[in-house]
């Protein structure tokens, strides 16, 4: 521990321009509150400004936040577009991003003004793919449908053989898309419930990656999408996978297929999607995340009060575990920019190498 009478070391963040900010002085605004944890060692560690009624801000409140700040911890409510970056102050030079996904950032846009920005991948990745475990068992099992029956009066109509039917999960086929750490994550459990495992992307897998999950790879997702039961999306949201389930992908599926997606909205043409689950072409549908940014496609509401589709309000990262995990990455990310280092959890725009 360091007396309080003892001198710490003064560390200096050496700017594009030259100037020279100590990370006494170096002020950080955080929009959003975070776990009580994140914020006190936060504040231990740094000058921060916290937002403390928790409410999304607008773009002329976050700008004036941000008047002598040098690190802007952003999430995901917030738009950090290109009219956003360009009426920045000069000072700042960081943003580093609490969650995952950065698609509210327009990266192309802060490497051109010499603004490098973070993320925290990785620490989400187990309790990502434990909801969509959990989403993939609630569709087929009807597991809402039944837990709101009792809910109106306690009582239920009593055990019948032909009642609340559902469908068994081993033995079906689940394509996943994007086999990456939480896809993985979420081949692993599916395996050990019995399903078997086939997935697409960009590119093959090792055999030391395939071989323990019994997965199959698929070089062309329209072949893949026609011989599953449940398909999962676990890919980013790209120029390559802007709706990667169209329309004509999404009838391609098998007659009965379940959807599942915690990724990115964007990945499901979301009326297709409602269209073809209240047509009876697919058995239904699990969402945690949606297009419409203040909430889900009321068609998608109508199919879920008719008990067809499973909708969660972007709970995927959502325990306390992974959420100070998350804060404990970007307070790396942070310290390591303000040592003049670059970030470990660096975003660059699409096609550009770290190097």
């Amino acid at each position: 521990m360091v007396a309080e009478n003892q001198k710490k070391p003064v560390l200096e963040l050496v700017c594009n321009n030259g100037d020279r900010v100590t990370r006494d002085r170096a002020k950080i605004v955080v929009s959003r509150r975070l776990p009580e944890p994140v914020e006190a060692r936060m504040a231990a560690l740094f000058n921060v400004d916290f937002n403390t009624t928790d409410v999304p801000l607008d773009s002329p409140a976050l700008l004036n936040a941000l008047n002598g700040a040098e690190v802007l911890v952003s999430s995901i409510t917030d738009r950090i577009d290109s009219a956003f970056i360009t009426q920045m102050p000069a000072s700042v030079k960081l943003i580093a991003q609490f969650g995952n996904g950065f698609d509210n950032i327009n990266i192309e846009a802060a490497h051109a003004a010499g603004i490098s920005v973070t993320n925290t991948p990785s620490v989400l990745t187990e309790d990502t793919a434990d909801m969509a475990m959990a989403l993939m068992l609630s569709v087929p099992r009807r597991l809402t449908e039944g837990s709101r029956v009792l809910l109106k009066d306690g009582t239920w109509p009593g055990w019948s053989p032909t009642w609340m039917l559902g469908r068994r999960l081993g033995g079906k086929a689940l394509g996943i898309v994007g086999l990456g750490r939480i896809g993985t994550a979420v081949a692993r459990r599916a395996r050990a419930f019995g399903l078997s495992i086939h997935y697409s992307g960009r590119t093959r897998k090792a055999p030391q990656i395939e071989e323990p999950l019994g997965a199959r790879w698929w070089s062309s997702l329209d072949d893949m999408v026609e011989h599953v039961d449940i398909i999962s999306l676990h890919t980013p949201h790209t120029r390559d996978t802007f709706n990667i389930l169209s329309e004509a992908r999404l009838k391609k599926l098998r007659q009965g297929a379940f959807v599942v997606n915690i990724s990115r909205p964007e990945l499901v043409d979301e009326d297709a999607l409602a269209n073809l689950v209240a047509s009876g072409h697919l058995s239904g549908a699990a969402l945690d995340v949606f297009e419409h940014k203040k909430g889900a496609n009321p068609k998608l509401v109508e199919l879920a009060r008719a008990d067809r589709v499973i909708l969660t309000p972007h709970m995927g990262s959502a325990t306390l575990e992974a959420r100070i995990e998350m804060g404990e990455t970007v307070i790396v990310n942070i310290r390591t920019f303000l040592d003049g280092h670059t970030p470990p959890h660096r975003v660059l725009p699409e096609g550009r190498s770290p190097l």
